[in-house]
């Protein structure tokens, strides 16, 4: 009869430090299993969203987009989880995480065109771009995705309540943006480079309109043109200053560099503009 070869020394050795490697993952299988069994199962959809509404009504972030995870994971067929998505989306507005919130209803507006909310997604959209909007120190292109994503919801939902909102801010983004203008402006003018410095006034002027950085744009432009000797664009630039805004701080400084330069007598009156009041654009154009 004959026996079986005993194993080897290093066999021997081989074996254990294989064994050895393997407890950590069979430890760790047990644990998930184990981990899984105190858990229990998963709470209805119905818990798991009012559950997120409570915690997001008690600013516990955190536990409320765990919740709306958990239910989009778990019901992800349901109408709950497209409510839940929505509601993801707002929490992380809350928590100023825009670019989460920007992916979230990207995906949410791709995914469900019809949802009754569907206002509400581009609205809040809008508003994680209007939100991040830049001083006007820095680049402003954060201000035209912010102008853009609110046309969009005045064009889309024109008879929402979202609209007029949206309306109101697309005025405060064209002020922005004709400051950004005025800012560049004045460097340009105080760097003597008058001929940039007439681009950024005029453009304030003829596509900044309904902005209140249009007395200061004309009463530059009235201050350049003295300061290159065109004294006849300067008086017709003060007249249309005067015209429109007769009242201004702006227009009695341009009215005052004209008596100083000789360009008008005290207690002389501008020209008219040939144009009826409240159409700015037409008394630009009737001077120029």
């Amino acid at each position: 009869m004959t026996k079986s070869c005993p194993m080897t020394y290093r066999a021997a050795r081989a074996l254990a430090a294989f064994s050895l490697a393997l407890l950590p993952l069979l430890s760790a299988c047990s644990g998930s299993s184990d981990e899984s069994a105190k858990q229990g199962p998963v709470p209805p959809v119905e818990t798991l969203y009012n559950n997120g509404v409570d915690a997001l009504n008690a600013r516990r972030f955190s536990t409320a987009n765990d919740q709306f995870a958990s239910l989009e994971q778990n019901y992800p067929y349901s109408s709950w989880a497209v409510n839940a998505q929505l509601m993801s989306a707002y929490t992380s507005y809350l928590q100023n995480k825009y670019t989460d919130a920007i992916g979230t209803l990207d995906r949410f507006i791709q995914l469900h065109p019809a949802h009754r909310d569907i206002a509400y997604a581009y609205y809040l959209r809008a508003l994680c771009y209007y939100e991040q909007i830049a001083d006007i120190q820095r680049d402003q292109r954060g201000t035209e995705l912010a102008m853009s994503s609110l046309r969009e919801v005045a064009n889309r939902f024109p008879d929402s309540a979202y609209a007029r909102d949206a309306k109101l801010k697309i005025d405060l983004c064209f002020d922005h943006l004709a400051g950004k203008e005025m800012e560049i402006g004045r460097f340009y003018q105080r760097q003597h480079l008058y001929t940039a410095a007439i681009g950024r006034f005029q453009r304030v002027v003829d596509d900044y309109q309904t902005t209140n950085h249009v007395p200061e744009a004309l009463a530059r432009l009235t201050e350049i043109y003295l300061a290159l000797g065109l004294k006849d664009e300067a008086r017709k630039t003060a007249a249309v200053l005067g015209y429109n805004y007769p009242g201004s701080v702006w227009y009695d400084d341009s009215y005052t560099q004209l008596v100083d330069d000789g360009v008008a007598g005290p207690g002389a009156k501008m020209p008219k503009p040939v144009s009826s009041p409240g159409f700015f654009s037409r008394a630009w154009h009737a001077v120029f």
